[in-house]
């Protein structure tokens, strides 16, 4: 684990506060009917959300969660020898890791649970077997500096937040159509109506700014674990790799991942002194 696992788990300590209390608003209509405490709704969520780090259920709940799928067959043969080649470099058959693809046509990756590699359909089909062993290092690497522990748990959490949410503004707005529709002539049930709309927009105003708070500091962590693994990647000899595969793109970054010439000159800055070095093996 690195300093972006640690940092990664501030939008996690965020968004708790904001969990909690959509644990109350789930809790509350189960305790009518079945005299369940909210400790064990809130328990049990978070024991289910454990289950999300196994192996098997990342290839077969979280993949689908995602939209990814299994590598067709003329990806997987690519995939699995930068795949293997990575792997056994860093002595990492034991990891277990598992790879699977987006349909998109950007050049894209990412790493998500304890296990999983998530590649684009663009990047298994149009990259170099060097390049796409390079995407791969930087996938692993997130999974090795533990990076994508905190954003499993925060996606995990703020689930019952989003929906709430969605529930709150919904509502809000069939009780505003309810009112004007139903209450025109009668001033109590018009104020009624208003008081209902009005608690759904707080509801929906109150889990959308907790919600909106932890990915905006999900993004901004997100940037410095980018960082984190390319260095983590130049460390064990696949910078000019990764570099290689960031020039396909001429994209200005996402909200997560900096921009790709941001990237290539770090990693080339890097990869400069060692060339000094060692002049032999081109890093």
């Amino acid at each position: 684990m690195d300093g972006a696992a640690l940092i990664a788990l501030v939008p996690v300590l965020v968004v708790i506060p904001v969990w909690l209390l959509a644990m109350v608003v789930l809790w509350w209509p189960l305790s009518l009917v079945s005299g369940v405490s909210y400790a064990q709704v809130a328990l049990g969520y978070l024991l289910l959300g454990v289950v999300l780090f196994v192996p098997f259920v990342q290839r077969r709940l979280l993949t689908k969660m995602i939209g990814a799928r299994k590598p067709t067959a003329t990806e997987a043969p690519r995939l699995q020898k930068a795949f293997n080649e990575v792997t056994q470099a860093w002595h990492l058959r034991r990891h277990n890791f598992a790879v699977g693809v987006v349909d998109d046509d950007d050049l894209n990756a990412f790493a998500c649970g304890g296990h999983l590699v998530v590649v684009t359909s663009y990047a298994a089909r149009a990259l170099e077997h060097d390049e796409l062993c390079g995407v791969l290092a930087h996938e692993i690497c997130h999974h090795l500096g533990s990076h994508t522990i905190a954003l499993t748990i925060n996606q995990w959490l703020i689930m019952p937040v989003v929906m709430l949410a969605r529930v709150g503004s919904f509502l809000r707005n069939v009780s505003i159509a309810a009112t004007d529709n139903f209450a025109r002539g009668n001033d109590y049930a018009r104020v009624a109506g208003r008081i209902v709309s009005t608690f759904f927009a707080a509801m929906a105003w109150v889990f959308g700014s907790g919600f909106a708070s932890a990915r905006y500091l999900t993004n901004r962590v997100g940037r410095s674990a980018e960082f984190s693994a390319d260095r983590r990647v130049v460390a064990m000899g696949y910078g000019r790799q990764l570099a290689a595969a960031l020039r396909h793109t001429t994209g200005s970054g996402s909200s997560t991942h900096p921009p790709a010439r941001t990237r290539i000159a770090r990693i080339e800055a890097v990869l400069r002194p060692r060339r000094g070095r060692h002049p032999s093996t081109g890093l």
